[in-house]
């Protein structure tokens, strides 16, 4: 009788265990993607200013410039899903990538101080986010790997979890960068 008590107690404080190491990791990655959607924020709240600078030197590829204040206005809308922001956010990285490569034809933009100080912000917060997304994948890689191997991933199903999406790169932005068609179509 006391084994059976004692087996019973042990089962029940493995299933314990295991639902809040579910419940953590979850948490985790909660948490990540917040301090993610943090620096986000931070950097929608710089494009505005950098658009304002280079808008005057950059008349020409108003287009782009446009594009990037359209991306972060649907970012900054609060009502995208956890993809849906991954997604947004490698296509404004993208842009504005290509608009600090394409700045390089400007000589008289990369001597502004209020450029250089935008700019510089902008760095940081992409070097901020960069890690950000480290950390993010990370607690996405753990959470993942308890939703899918034993005995976890019988709880995680039970509890509805599923797997999470890590924030990666597309393809096309693997490749090397083509400055001469930035501002082309």
């Amino acid at each position: 009788m006391t084994i059976a008590i004692i087996a019973a107690v042990l089962g029940l404080f493995i299933v314990i265990w295991l639902y809040n190491s579910l419940i953590n990791k979850k948490n985790q990655v909660q948490n990540a993607f917040g301090g993610i959607d943090a620096l986000l924020k931070k950097r929608y709240d710089l494009i505005p200013n950098l658009i304002s600078a280079v808008k005057t030197y950059m008349k020409h590829e108003a287009g782009v410039l446009t594009e990037i204040t359209k991306l972060r206005t649907k970012a900054a809308s609060g009502q995208l899903s956890d993809d849906e922001k991954v997604n947004l956010d490698n296509k404004i990285s993208k842009s504005i990538g290509g608009i600090m490569v394409a700045i390089e034809n400007y000589p008289d933009l990369k001597a502004s101080q209020n450029f250089s100080q935008l700019q510089a912000a902008l760095n940081e917060v992409e070097e901020q986010i960069s890690a950000a997304r480290r950390a993010y994948n990370a607690t996405v890689t753990d959470y993942n790997n308890a939703t899918e191997m034993l005995p976890t991933s019988f709880f995680a199903s039970l509890m509805g979890y599923k797997m999470k999406t890590l924030f990666e790169i597309s393809e096309t932005e693997r490749e090397n960068f083509d400055v001469a068609n930035l501002f082309n179509g």
